[in-house]
Order: C-alpha cells, then sequence, then structure tokens
C-alpha cells in the first residue's frame, strides 16, 4: 500500500531515476522508491524543478503544502487520470438541483453529528461524566438537520453542533496545560486549538489525496459551495471523519501524555506545534490511518484511510442514483 512521505525540515527533494530523494540543509538525504508514495506533505522550505513535477505527475502523485505554522496554504494536483465525463455531469448537475445538493448536505451533516455522538458515547461509558447534557444536544441537532432548507442553515446546524460538541472535550482531556475554553482558528489561541487546527488541516489533505483516486472531481462540493478558489468536496467529506480521526487521535496524545506542553511554541500567529511536536503528531497520525477495523459490510478488514476511500465510491454511487450515500458511523 502507498504511504504519504511528510518533509518536516527544508531542503531539496529531487528525482533519482525512480526514487525520491529528499536532501535536508546538513546534506543527510532520505530516499523513497516512488512507487510506494501516494502523496507528498510539505512543511519546510522546499526546492524542486519542473521535471520532478513532470515525474509527479507520471507517477500520480499529489503534492501539498504547509506554511511554517502548519496551516494549509495549496497542493500540486497533478493531471487528473481518473476523471469521468459522465460522473462530472451528474456531480455539476447534483450541485444545480437545490433538492439533489440538499439531500447530498444533509448526509454530511448528518454523518458528522452522529460521529461526534458516537466520541461522546464512547468516553461516556469509561466514565466520563457530564456529557449527557451534549449528547441530548446532539441528538437535537441531529433531528434539526432534516427541517433546513439551505446549505447555509445546514452549516450553521453543523458549526452549532460542533460547539457543543466541543464544550464537553475539557471533561474528556481533564488537563490543564490543554485547557479549551472555545475554538479559535487563525490564529488558534491556546495548545488544544492548535491541535484540531492542525490535524484537520491533515485531514483535508488525506481526503483530498484520495479523491484523486476516483472519478470524482473535488472542486464540486455540496455542504460546502463551489467557488473559483479552493475544493471543496474533501471538506464536505472531511466533516464525517473529523470527530474519529483527529478528536481521538488528540485525546489519546493528550491523555497518554504523548504530547505535553514543550512541544508547542506561541508568537505573532498565535500557538502552534513546534517541528517536534508535528513530527510525533504526524507519526501517531499515520498510524492511525494504517489502523485497521472489521468492516460491517465488506466482512473483512479495512485501513482508516480505506474508509475514507470507500465513502468516495459511495458518493459515486449517489451520484449516478444507483444507491443512496450513507456516510460511515464510527461501530465502538
Amino acid at each position: 500500500m502507498r504511504q504519504t512521505m511528510y518533509i518536516l525540515s527544508s531542503g531539496t527533494l529531487e528525482r533519482q531515476q525512480n526514487t525520491l530523494v529528499f536532501k535536508d540543509g546538513d546534506g543527510k538525504k532520505r530516499y523513497m522508491p516512488v512507487e510506494t508514495i501516494a502523496d507528498i506533505q510539505i512543511f519546510g522550505e522546499l526546492s524542486f524543478n519542473k521535471r520532478f513535477l513532470e515525474f509527479l505527475t507520471q507517477n500520480e502523485i499529489t503534492m501539498h503544502f504547509f506554511n511554517h505554522y502548519g496551516y494549509y496554504v495549496g497542493s500540486f494536483y497533478p493531471r487528473e487520470y481518473y476523471n469521468s465525463g459522465c460522473l462530472i455531469l451528474k456531480q455539476s448537475e447534483h450541485y444545480l438541483d437545490s433538492q439533489k445538493r440538499m439531500d447530498l448536505a444533509r448526509r454530511f451533516v448528518s454523518g458528522a453529528i452522529n460521529n461526534m455522538k458516537k466520541v461522546l458515547e464512547y468516553y461516556a461509558r469509561r466514565g466520563v461524566e457530564d456529557l449527557s447534557s451534549a449528547l441530548d444536544k446532539l441528538d437535537q441537532y441531529v433531528a434539526a438537520v432534516e427541517l433546513q432548507s439551505s446549505p447555509e442553515a445546514l452549516m450553521a446546524i453543523e458549526g452549532n453542533a460542533r460547539e457543543t460538541y466541543y464544550s464537553a472535550f475539557d471533561a474528556i482531556i481533564d488537563n490543564e496545560d490543554f485547557a479549551f475554553a472555545k475554538r479559535t482558528r487563525r490564529p488558534p489561541q491556546n495548545r488544544l486549538n492548535a491541535l484540531i487546527s492542525f490535524g484537520n488541516s491533515l485531514l483535508y489533505v488525506t481526503v483530498l489525496s484520495e479523491i484523486y483516486r476516483t472519478h470524482l472531481d473535488p472542486r464540486i462540493g455540496f455542504l460546502h459551495a463551489t467557488n473559483f478558489r479552493r475544493f471543496s468536496l474533501n471538506l464536505d467529506v472531511a466533516e464525517i471523519f473529523k470527530p474519529i480521526f483527529v478528536d481521538r487521535l488528540i485525546f489519546s496524545l493528550i491523555n497518554k501524555n504523548q504530547l505535553k506542553a514543550r512541544d508547542f511554541s506561541s508568537g505573532v500567529e498565535g500557538v502552534y506545534l513546534s517541528e517536534a511536536g508535528r513530527q510525533k503528531y504526524i507519526e501517531e497520525w499515520e498510524k492511525r490511518l494504517r489502523t485497521t477495523i472489521d468492516h460491517p459490510t465488506l466482512r473483512r478488514k479495512v485501513s482508516y484511510r480505506r474508509l475514507i476511500r470507500l465513502d468516495l465510491y459511495k458518493i459515486e454511487k449517489h451520484l449516478l442514483e444507483d444507491r443512496p450515500y450513507e456516510p460511515y458511523t464510527s461501530r465502538w
């Protein structure tokens, strides 16, 4: 199975026959055969040339860029090999038809809230108190999804649900070094917000890389509006997986003392993970994506990363009116 290549420090990236070679500022080299790479995620300052990009295109490798603070800034999205004219027309049709668009948008929001509930229920069974009120409110938001008449109203419901969900984080973590208070984004105002922002960025590009290997067009979303500036389908799909991929990992890293206050820095851009902190997070993130579970319908083990691809295939079937899309819901 192909892997993600992470580059945290600055240097040069080049091709040597069928191998990618990263050389850091000290001259140390890291070699990776091209057939083992799914995508590249770059956090340092990097030098490469046009021929290198041509090599990535030939091997269907996406490359994603993050700035000094770990914020996603853009992607090299190679020539698309799997695009289907029929499916792009169907995707556009579902976006332009308000009823069809709302049907899919509701499914994304319901899937996201149901996975928030699964996370809180998991910790409630393990003795964390004071989660019942948040769970009751999330039930109300799930019921409210069907009553909304626009994507904007659905996003407001999802935002309110997530605020309720975030209000339970302090009870789950119970660590004053990672007190939550409230959600702050750009810039994050504390360590927990920095972790959420970093994890969400990794998930966005992971979903984008998986979309690249399907017939879907990442520029046409349904909950998030399609515009001239960005991909949007990956944002839709990421909403479903944030609670079970990003948030569960954060709770594990903190509660097992794998991340500590010293793994963070602060500056004019708020609080952010240091390079050492990012290294720790990414190592556990990759372990999580490779973790396998028993799939309830396929009757075999699949990795967490594969769960994303399977949901994308279900969206394809929905667009082709083969089977209504049912978002993945955790079964802890």
